[in-house]
């Protein structure tokens, strides 16, 4: 890792304060990001930084804002969602009486809302769990709020979008039938045991941001939370190399199903 010994102590000290591994993140991004948090407020060490934050708790949750990222969009991608509603999710719906289906790093809502959206128009709403975890309490209280722009909803489906949408003083409020169907909570995936028996787990584009021993390490514990047969959707740009090393095969671009 790093042999800058002010960020490395950094790196210790966020770690025994908030369970969150820095050191799992690949350095240069991190770095960038919170080098910039640190100067933007006059602090000429990551050491100064840390007794700030230390004795700041507005100063915290910005600095857990900034190194997560709270990137997203519904339906980002729409064909690989067409993918899900029209080749997986029947399938799960078929083996599986109760399906349980997790959203993991969900940011702001988008995704877990997506398929809630999906899940309603199949008429699978009602009788599918429906998990959602991130570690920012902040994206989570969003997400839960259900409030969006509209640059967020580019790709949603113009049925879609009436029927589960409403205006609210130029944003849009997702409707309670889907804030009802979606559990929030937070969860670390470095560091969190996960739980299992899962159909689906659905975590994309946040694997980018992890080195390759973090990326070993989730990739396993997804395979250990999923049902045998069951499925990981991962982002565009995370495709995973050997799968079978994880328990998993190719079943689709960007779909694995756990052998």
């Amino acid at each position: 890792m790093s042999e800058d010994p002010d960020f490395t102590q950094f790196i210790s000290q966020i770690k025994r304060k908030t369970a969150i591994d820095l050191s799992q993140y690949k350095e240069a991004q991190m770095k960038r990001r919170l080098t910039t948090l640190r100067m933007k407020h006059g602090f000429a060490t990551f050491g100064d930084y840390y007794s700030a934050i230390e004795g700041n708790r507005a100063l915290l949750h910005e600095f857990l804002d900034r190194m997560t990222i709270n990137v997203s969009e519904f339906w980002r991608n729409p064909q690989r969602w067409e993918v899900l509603q029209k080749v997986f999710l029947p399938e799960i719906a078929s083996a599986s009486l109760r399906p349980r289906i997790w959203s993991a790093a969900c940011s702001t809502g988008e995704e877990p809302y997506t398929i809630a959206m999906i899940l309603s128009e199949m008429g699978l709403l009602d009788r599918t769990t429906l998990l959602a975890t991130d570690l920012d309490m902040g994206v989570l209280q969003k997400a839960q709020e259900g409030i969006y722009l509209e640059r967020s909803l580019r790709d949603v489906p113009k049925t879609s979008r009436n029927k589960y949408f409403k205006t609210a003083e130029g944003a849009y409020a997702v409707s309670d039938v889907l804030k009802k169907a979606v559990t929030f909570k937070q969860g670390n995936l470095l560091y969190d045991k996960f739980e299992s028996g899962f159909d689906l787990i659905v975590c994309r584009n946040v694997m980018i941001y992890f080195t390759e021993e973090a990326k070993h390490q989730l990739y396993h514990k997804f395979a250990g939370a999923l049902k045998p047969g069951g499925i990981l959707f991962v982002g565009s740009t995370e495709q995973i190399f050997s799968p079978a090393q994880y328990g998993f095969e190719t079943a689709d671009t960007f779909f694995y199903r756990r052998t």
